[in-house]
């Protein structure tokens, strides 16, 4: 039986998408596939954007959410959680900066140290809140490069289920110009060292080498090397280390540098911190069991995902090599820079090769159901070698994650207590519901956590596995007396012998006795009230599931309307867009501003049809605000959604579609052919690119070109800009060429 009960998901489908619902019941979403024999379980529900889950060792279960608020359940049977501390004040949320790293220590609770990591709401020098998450003051907004924050390490006591005394913050860094590539993780190795990782804080559109912003390069780097190139900070002797793009190791106690490191002996007191640079966006590791070896998905750019193993984190330390390489070979957006951080690397150690690596454009395993295109590596555990109830084959896997694909993977060893092999990756969790942080639990099972706001497991069941109950309800409101079809008909049993031999029973008003024995029974409903109908499916060996649903006769959801923006309104990068909104109920009236939220949304898309969503901004209680229409790369589009709640807790959301204006830019040689980098594009001259109105996008020419024994040297831009420069796109179609001259043997 699940540890938490669940809400029917149709209705709730039909709601978001501001659909009334049919009389008859819809079909339950559909489920994980996972292999034969596991079961993909809800754990928790109702949390508000969880990124990272700790299971403490007494059964405790600690979630972080991105807004900064920490909650602690008893244990995983207990629905109802304990806010342990709340850091929203300090917190920048917006896109993908907040809280995304928790650990606890070794030995929690007798140890009582819950550490956190997140975007710290400030630039450097600043007390947060400073930007009140809301970058629309600055010049571009969230994505203009002028809405800078800091990263913080912190660590809270803990009294019971709560924090006591004050936060102590540990180390206060990492400055970001851009609203990605943020902080990141945090685990305990097993030499007792606490382990950090955050990324570049750099551009995710442009080739960012610190040009960008107004003034250019906020971070106070030297030229070419700010932006992206803060991953290889370590090695420049320019200015005072940053931590972006890196590992740090470091004493849990004061947040410095841990005895043993490589670099303990330097006068930089960054540098004796970091153990691996070179990274773009780290956002999750994990420690291989038994050692310190690190193991951290970093999400890539425009080709590759990889998985980077630091097997040593006291030997000399790694330098991944981004933005310098993506996957194992170069960077060509940087590469065709000329920078010297990335030059001086091509001709010397180069990089640390990562462990694994998957396309973009490919699957990751042949026939596997997951998207592409549009990819992200963001979770990773490794399975224990022994013990635990997972089948033997599972032993010292790494289980990674893509929430953009809704993947996860097992890399198994290929031989028993053998590293995890890329020749033998099974698709684990198929359909899994926007994963951002795997652990395996003090059972042997692995749990992920969900940005949509549940955190799930997989458990396994080497024998008989329990039925899935799933309830389809329709209508779950309305005036009295009301008549609602229920059915059971999508519950499912994976075991052949249980197929088409399930037993149902309802109880329509959770008093404790059986009111139906039907598959599709029907109930009238007569007064008014909220109440609970509970489905139980029993398979033939009576292992059984149960899932509820809230009926509320005498009760309509209310209906919200975005007023504007209207339909069909488009936008150019720098645009203010206003929006207001209003909502009615059939038994309140209209709605105060106080039962209203926004959501403002980006879909990425690396297809027009093949997107992945990031939250930029949220607004409560309000029914009308502005906000700047974001700098990104296309294909993408924006989402406002308007949620209207009323005071029985029924909501209905609205959501209205903006895309972009867009433009097309080509980008010739003269003469033909040579390799030109639009972004993250390169690409033989003459291409075109569709690109938004108004958005940063980087060109660049390499310095010489050869063809048929004839060498060709760069001479000018027709913009008149320099070899790798910025171009803001223009509204009306534009060629841009490179002029290269021909180089006589003896002057090449």
């Amino acid at each position: 039986m699940r540890w938490s009960t669940r809400t029917a998901c149709g209705f709730l489908v039909l709601l978001l998408l501001g659909v009334t619902a049919p009389s008859w019941p819809d079909a339950p979403a559909q489920a994980a596939t996972v292999p034969s024999g596991f079961q993909e379980q809800i754990v928790f529900s109702g949390l508000s954007q969880p990124t990272n889950l700790e299971i403490a060792a007494d059964g405790r279960v600690f979630v972080a959410e991105k807004g900064g608020v920490i909650k602690v359940f008893d244990s995983i049977a207990d629905p109802t959680p304990t806010v342990f501390a709340d850091l929203s004040a300090n917190t920048h949320n917006i896109w993908d900066r907040g809280m995304l790293g928790l650990a606890l220590a070794p030995n929690f609770p007798t140890d009582p140290w819950v550490y956190v990591l997140y975007a710290y709401d400030a630039p450097p020098g600043q007390t947060a809140p400073y930007w009140h998450d809301n970058c629309d003051t600055v010049s571009g907004g969230a994505n203009g490069g002028n809405c800078i924050v800091t990263g913080r390490l912190s660590k809270l006591q803990a009294s019971g289920n709560v924090m006591t005394g004050t936060e102590q913050v540990l180390i206060h860094d990492w400055c970001q110009q851009f609203p990605s590539h943020s902080i990141g993780d945090l685990h305990f190795g097993a030499d007792g060292k606490l382990y950090a990782t955050a990324g570049d804080g750099a551009s995710f559109s442009a080739t960012d080498y610190g040009q960008l912003g107004s003034p250019a390069n906020p971070c106070g780097d030297p030229a070419n090397e700010g932006g992206a190139l803060r991953s290889q900070d370590s090695r420049s002797t320019g200015d005072a280390t940053q931590l972006n793009g890196s590992v740090l190791r470091l004493d849990p106690v004061t947040g410095a540098a841990a005895a043993g490191n490589a670099n303990i002996g330097s006068a930089d007191l960054n540098t004796r911190r970091i153990v691996a640079s070179g990274l773009r966006n780290p956002f999750r590791f994990t420690v291989r069991p038994g050692t310190s070896e690190i193991w951290a998905g970093d999400v890539g750019w425009n080709t590759w995902e990889d998985i980077e193993r630091l097997t040593t984190p006291t030997g000399t330390p790694a330098n991944f090599g981004w933005p310098c390489y993506e996957g194992a070979a170069r960077m060509a957006s940087y590469d065709n820079a000329n920078l010297p951080l990335c030059e001086t690397l091509y001709t010397g150690a180069g990089q640390t090769a990562p462990y694994f690596t998957y396309n973009h454009t490919g699957a990751v395993v042949a026939g596997e159901n997951c998207g592409t295109g549009g990819d992200s590596v963001s979770g990773l555990a490794f399975y224990p070698g022994a013990g635990g109830p997972y089948p033997p084959a599972y032993a010292g896997a790494l289980f990674f994650a893509d929430s953009s694909r809704g993947c996860i993977w097992a890399m198994k060893p290929a031989t028993p207590g053998g590293l995890p092999s890329s020749a033998n990756i099974e698709a684990f969790v198929q359909q899994a519901a926007s994963p951002v942080d795997l652990t395996v639990g003090p059972g042997g099972e692995l749990y992920y956590v969900d940005l949509g706001g549940t955190v799930r497991r997989i458990r396994y069941y080497p024998a008989n596995q329990p039925p899935v109950a799933q309830i389809a309800a329709a209508p779950v409101t309305g005036q009295v007396p009301l008549t609602v079809n229920f059915s059971g008909s999508a519950s499912t049993d994976a075991d052949p012998a249980d197929q088409g031999r399930l037993t149902y029973q309802w109880d329509f008003t959770d008093n404790g006795s059986w009111d139906s024995t039907a598959v599709a029974p029907s109930f009238t409903y007569s007064t008014i009230g909220a109440f609970t109908a509970r489905l139980r499916v029993t398979d033939t060996l009576g292992a059984f599931d149960e899932e509820t649903v809230t009926i509320q006769p005498g009760n309509a959801a209310p209906t919200a309307t975005i007023d504007t923006p209207i339909a069909g309104t488009t936008w150019k990068v720098g645009d203010s867009l206003t929006f207001t909104g209003h909502a009615t109920d059939p038994q309140q009236g209209n709605l105060p501003a106080s039962a209203l939220s926004w959501q403002l949304r980006m879909q990425h898309c690396s297809t027009p049809s093949a997107c992945h969503t990031h939250v930029l901004q949220s607004w409560s209680g309000v029914a009308s605000g502005s906000f700047l229409a974001p700098d990104h790369e296309f294909p993408s589009y924006l989402e406002l959604a308007l949620t209207a709640t009323d005071a029985q807790g029924l909501t209905h959301t609205v959501v209205r579609r903006l895309d972009p204006r867009t433009v097309l830019l080509t980008f010739s040689a003269n003469p033909a052919g040579v390799s030109l980098t639009v972004g993250s594009f390169t690409g033989v001259a003459p291409f075109t690119r569709e690109v938004i109105q108004g958005s940063t996008n980087t060109v660049s020419a390499p310095s010489s070109y050869t063809a048929v024994l004839q060498k060709y040297l760069f001479e000018s831009w027709s913009d008149g800009g320099a070899q790798t420069h910025v171009i803001v796109a223009p509204t009306a179609s534009t060629t841009y060429t490179a002029t290269y001259k021909p180089c006589l043997l003896i002057l090449c």
